[in-house]
């Protein structure tokens, strides 16, 4: 991610014809993503247009006016979403994540990547008892798949801006708010702008790393639609040395398998998002240094507040709720990253040279914690790094050896069934422990209601 991920600068742009100028004139501070407007530019305090705006060009004056007019007059909810998104689509334009560009799917791609989910799907029908999920198979460019998950992250992010909006308007003295309609207007079209600008530019850099619409462990695309990004996968086989067949099949192993587990256990998209969301309750505003910036604030220096919202105003609450709902969502995410890496080793072990390898460089990826966890972060205070997921692919595995596929999918049938994270610990204690049933106790409830509570079944049997 760039170290300015708020920066309002326009995106660079190539030079046209050698032209050298243009190019400098968006370097270095005063038109690069370090100064984007170019405040304190050449000319010093004698020349305060200079110093406001400083060597940017009329073409990329107009635009700077225009993006900053968008700011102010946004009076939508705490995320200016449009922003966002062509934010978003600038970066991918631009190769900012790695500096290769976007680059549309042609047919052969599209092909490949249908095949190679239609053989995954195959190959994982031996493995698990979930059936397929993937009622389709599409091929995305990295301007696709930001179009095609925006709504998720408009889910995720807007209930942690909201509560910054709020926090903007309540730094203010108490005699001050009444008096201070068009400025609180102002501050909170600033802070969703610069929530747009930010949330932009970290799907933008997203795109050009992630290989799927689950990589980070969430479902971010539509419900049924296995989804590949052939340039990305592309990049990441050339760095491993390994076919890009077999790159596109392990992959594709991996998102049909992730689209079984949301398609067929019903809670387990709630259960997810609800984790995140108990988190995210649980974050405070660090509303010291919005007061700082607040009290100095100068319109034409919208940096200061962009900085004080960049260097970190997330701190979670200490307390033993916020660590027990941080304990869940780690918990979730390993489990559903550890049943994925299991069962696509099963499937993919005995068919592909690689897999080994593969399976180790994906869950170096997750593990390490890459753009989705500087995203989250950043974003939302939230890292989602499945901390123990080669802990739970241990549990999965084992379980999968003494109660078979079917009794280790069983699992998912409803949320209490599911490991704990002391399960994690004990793996083996787990795994021989006997399983409640849960359509057994449901029937045996229903068995010892009272008559007159059970309705005709109960006349019936007068």
């Amino acid at each position: 991610m760039s170290d300015s991920p708020f920066g309002f600068g326009l995106p660079p742009e190539e030079p046209e014809n050698g032209d050298e100028g243009k190019k400098k004139g968006n370097e270095g501070g005063q038109g690069g993503p370090a100064n984007p407007f170019g405040f304190g530019g050449a000319g010093g305090a004698d020349n305060p247009f200079a110093a406001m705006f400083g060597s940017l060009n009329p073409n990329d004056l107009g635009a700077a006016f225009q993006q900053l007019g968008q700011m102010l007059s946004y009076e939508g909810g705490p995320v200016n979403w449009d922003m966002a998104k062509d934010i978003a689509r600038q970066t991918v334009a631009q190769g900012a994540s790695n500096g290769t560009k976007d680059v549309s799917v042609g047919p052969a791609d599209r092909s490949a990547v249908e095949e190679a989910v239609r053989l995954a799907d195959l190959w994982l029908d031996s493995v698990t008892s979930l059936p397929s999920g993937s009622g389709s198979a599409v091929a995305w460019s990295r301007a696709e798949w930001v179009e095609a998950t925006l709504p998720v992250w408009k889910d995720l992010v807007d209930p942690v801006a909201e509560r910054v909006g709020a926090a903007m308007g309540d730094v203010l003295p108490e005699e001050m708010q009444a008096m201070a309609g068009p400025l609180l207007g102002m501050m909170r079209s600033m802070g969703g702008a610069m929530f747009g600008q930010q949330i932009g530019q970290a799907v933008g850099v997203l795109a050009g790393e992630v290989v799927g619409s689950t990589d980070i462990g969430l479902p971010l695309g539509p419900a049924g639609k296995a989804a590949l990004l052939p340039v990305n996968i592309e990049a990441l086989g050339k760095d491993l040395g390994v076919p890009k067949d077999e790159v596109r099949l392990y992959l594709a192993l991996r998102e049909a398998a992730h689209q079984r587990l949301f398609a067929h256990v019903p809670w387990l998209r709630s259960h997810l998002f609800g984790a995140v969301e108990g988190y995210a309750r649980g974050i405070k505003v660090d509303t010291s240094k919005l007061e700082d910036v607040v009290g100095q604030l100068d319109p034409t220096h919208p940096e200061q507040l962009q900085d004080a919202l960049q260097q970190g105003m997330f701190q979670p609450e200490d307390t033993p709720e916020q660590k027990a709902a941080l304990a869940r969502l780690e918990t979730a995410l390993a489990l559903v990253e550890g049943w994925v890496d299991a069962v696509v080793h099963e499937a993919a072990k005995p068919r592909l040279t690689s897999a080994d390898a593969l399976r180790e460089t994906l869950r170096r990826r997750r593990a390490s914690g890459g753009p989705a966890e500087q995203t989250f972060a950043t974003l939302i205070g939230l890292e989602l790094r499945p901390r123990r997921l080669r802990d739970a692919a241990r549990l999965w595995a084992s379980l999968t050896d003494a109660r078979g596929v079917d009794g280790r999918d069983n699992l998912w049938e409803h949320p209490d069934m599911l490991p704990t994270a002391s399960d994690l610990d004990d793996p083996d204690g787990f795994v021989h422990r006997e399983q409640l049933d849960f359509s057994e106790l449901d029937k045996m409830l229903g068995e010892a209601a009272p008559k007159e509570d059970r309705g005709d079944e109960g006349d019936s049997e007068k």
